[in-house]
C-alpha cells in the first residue's frame, strides 16, 4: 500500500510537537489571568488598602479621604529608580516605562513588609490588596492589571489581590453585595475632594515657589496645608475652616514677581506627566531649577475628558438609528437624559473646584473648555481616536500658542507609547509648521537617558527664556518703566496675588497690572524725566 500523503500543515504540527516533547513543552500550559480573589466585607477591619499613581498631594489627601470612610488605606511613594529596576526583573519585556515604574513601585513595597518588617508571604497577601485604574484603548494601559498579577507571581506573591477600577464606568462598579469596597456615591464624592483639592495645592505650589524669596518657604507651607486638608477629609468635616487655614499659610510665603521667568506646560501622556518622580526625570523640579515656571495639568481636567467623551459618545450614537434600532438610536436608553446627567456632572465638578480654590486662594485659574479643545483639534486630529490623551493634546499646543499661555510646550511620554508617540511625534509636527510661533519639544523616557533628556530642555528653554525676556521689555516699553524704577510694592510681593492675563510671562503680566496711584507716581516720575531732558 503507498504512503499515504500529508499535507504540509500536518507536517509543520508533527515537527512542532516532536520539538516540544524534545524540549519538555509538550505538558506546559500558557499562563493565563485568573479572576481575582475578592475584597469581602468580612476582611475589611484586617486588610490594608495600597493605591497610587496620581500626584503625591492627591495620593496623600486620598488616604485621608478614603481612611475616613472606615478603610485602611496606605498611599504609596512615588516610584523611584529602584522601582524601576524591580519593574524590569519581574516584568514582561518590552514593556512600557509607566508599566515597569508602577508594577515595581508595589513589589519594592511587599519585599520591604516581608525582608524589613518580617511579615510572611501568607500574612501579605491576606492582608494587603493594590486598587489600580484601568481602561482600553490602543494603548497597553488595558493590560496592566494582568501585568501585575503576573509579576506578583514571579516575585513570589503569588495570590496577592489587585482589583481593578474602570474610568468610564463611575458607579457602575461591580463590586457587589458582598464587597468590602462600596463604590457608591459617598465614595466618589470623597475620592473627587481629595482630588480636586490634590490639584489646588499643586497649581498654588507651582505658581508660588519659582517666586518665592526663601528656598523651600512654599513646600513648608504646602506641607502644612495638605496635612489640614487630610485630617478635614479623615473627619469628614471641617473643611471650610481647613481650607482657610491654608490660604493664611500661603500668604505668609513671600515672593518676588519681578522675576523674569518663562512659562513651561507639561502636556503628554497621563502618567509621565503627572508622575513627579525618576519616571519622568523629576521633570517640573528640574525646571524650575533651570529658571522656569511650570504649568501642570490637572487631573480635574482629565475628569472632565471623560465627562466630555460620554456626551460627544451618546450625541453620535443618537444617529445610529438602523444599527441600535431605536428611533434616535440607543434603543431602550433615554439618550438625552444622559446627556443633561453627563452636563449636570460637569457643571458640579467645575462648580466645586472653583469654591475650594476661591477659598483657598487660587484666583484666574481656568479649568480647560473641553469643547474648545475639541474644535481646534479635531481638523488635524479626529476627536475619535481616544488613545492616551486622545486629542486634547493637539489642542492644548494650539490654545497654548494662540492665546499666548505658555512659553514653552513639553510633550513627555514613554518611549514607545503609541497613541502619544503618534501625536507629539507625528501630527505635532505640522501644527507647530503651521503656529510657527510654538516652542514645542517632545521627549522620551525610558528610566535611563536623563542627561539626554536634560540637555534637549536646556538647548530649547533657551528660546522660551528669549521669549519671556522679550514679553517683560515689551511691557516695561508700553507701561514706560526701566528696570531701574520698576516698582516694588506689595502688590507684586503678595503670594495668592493673580494679575490679568496679557502673555505668558508672570513678570510682564505683573508689569501690564500696575495701576493705580503708585503707577501714578512713577508716571509722574517718567514725565518729570521727560521735561528736563526736553529742557
Amino acid at each position: 500500500m503507498a504512503k499515504e500523503k500529508i499535507s504540509l500543515e500536518d507536517e509543520l504540527r508533527l515537527f512542532r510537537e516532536e520539538q516540544e516533547k524534545a524540549l519538555g513543552l509538550a505538558e506546559k500550559h500558557q499562563w493565563f489571568d485568573p479572576v481575582p480573589r475578592r475584597f469581602l466585607a468580612k476582611d475589611k477591619a484586617h486588610t490594608t488598602i495600597l493605591f497610587g499613581g496620581l500626584t503625591m498631594a492627591q495620593d496623600y489627601l486620598v488616604e485621608g479621604a478614603l481612611a475616613g470612610l472606615g478603610y485602611k488605606v496606605k498611599n504609596m511613594d512615588c516610584p523611584d529608580n529602584e522601582s524601576l529596576r524591580f519593574g524590569k526583573e519581574f516584568g514582561n519585556r518590552g514593556q512600557c516605562n509607566p508599566t515597569y515604574f508602577t508594577v515595581g513601585n508595589l513589589i519594592k513595597y511587599l519585599h520591604h513588609l516581608r525582608d524589613v518588617e518580617g511579615k510572611s508571604k501568607e500574612e501579605i497577601v491576606s492582608s494587603y490588596l493594590f486598587v489600580t485604574s484601568g481602561s482600553c484603548g490602543p494603548c497597553r494601559f488595558g493590560t496592566y492589571v494582568t501585568e501585575y498579577r503576573k509579576a506578583l507571581r514571579d516575585a513570589g506573591f503569588d495570590g496577592f489581590r489587585v482589583l481593578l477600577f474602570q474610568q468610564t464606568d463611575g458607579l457602575k462598579q461591580a463590586t457587589g453585595d458582598e464587597s468590602a469596597l462600596k463604590l457608591d456615591t459617598s465614595f466618589f464624592i470623597a475620592f473627587l475632594k481629595a482630588v480636586l483639592l490634590g490639584d489646588i495645592l499643586n497649581a498654588l505650589g507651582y505658581r508660588i515657589r519659582p517666586y518665592e524669596v526663601e528656598e523651600g518657604a512654599t513646600d513648608a507651607a504646602l506641607e502644612k496645608c495638605k496635612q489640614y486638608l487630610y485630617r478635614a477629609l479623615n473627619r469628614r468635616k471641617g473643611l471650610l475652616p481647613a481650607l482657610i487655614r491654608c490660604r493664611r499659610e500661603l500668604q505668609s510665603v513671600r515672593v518676588d514677581r519681578t522675576r523674569v521667568k518663562p512659562k513651561v506646560s507639561i502636556i503628554g501622556e497621563f502618567w509621565a506627566m503627572t508622575t513627579e518622580g525618576d519616571g519622568n526625570y523629576q521633570l517640573q523640579r528640574f525646571l524650575e531649577k533651570e529658571g522656569a515656571e511650570v504649568e501642570v495639568q490637572s487631573v480635574t481636567a482629565w475628569i472632565l475628558f471623560l465627562i466630555w467623551s460620554g456626551r460627544y459618545d451618546t450625541r453620535k450614537r443618537m444617529h445610529l438609528r438602523e444599527a441600535d434600532g431605536g428611533r434616535q438610536g440607543l434603543q431602550g436608553k433615554n439618550a438625552a437624559a444622559r446627556i443633561r446627567m453627563l452636563g449636570l456632572a460637569d457643571l458640579a465638578v467645575r462648580f466645586l473646584f472653583q469654591s475650594f480654590a476661591r477659598i483657598i486662594g487660587l484666583r484666574g485659574y481656568h479649568l480647560p473648555d473641553m469643547e474648545e479643545i475639541a474644535k481646534v483639534a479635531h481638523e488635524h486630529y479626529n476627536n475619535q481616536l481616544r488613545g492616551g490623551e486622545g486629542h486634547m493634546e493637539v489642542g492644548k499646543l494650539i490654545l497654548n500658542v494662540v492665546k499666548r499661555k505658555v512659553n514653552m510646550t513639553i510633550s513627555v511620554k514613554p518611549f514607545g507609547c503609541m497613541p502619544s508617540s503618534g501625536v507629539s511625534d507625528g501630527v505635532q509636527s505640522l501644527i507647530t509648521e503651521k503656529y510657527p510661533d510654538a516652542i514645542f519639544l517632545p521627549i522620551e523616557t525610558t528610566g535611563d537617558g536623563a542627561i539626554n533628556v536634560y540637555s534637549r530642555i536646556q538647548m530649547m528653554l533657551f528660546k522660551a527664556k528669549q521669549e519671556a525676556k522679550r514679553e517683560f521689555e515689551e511691557a516695561l516699553a508700553k507701561k514706560g518703566f526701566t528696570i531701574d524704577f520698576l516698582p516694588r510694592g506689595s502688590s507684586m510681593r503678595r503670594p495668592l496675588r493673580q494679575t490679568r492675563h496679557v502673555v505668558a510671562c508672570t513678570a510682564a503680566n505683573a508689569v501690564y497690572s500696575m495701576t493705580g496711584p503708585l503707577f501714578g507716581r512713577f508716571s509722574f516720575r517718567r514725565k518729570m524725566n521727560k521735561n528736563l531732558v526736553h529742557e
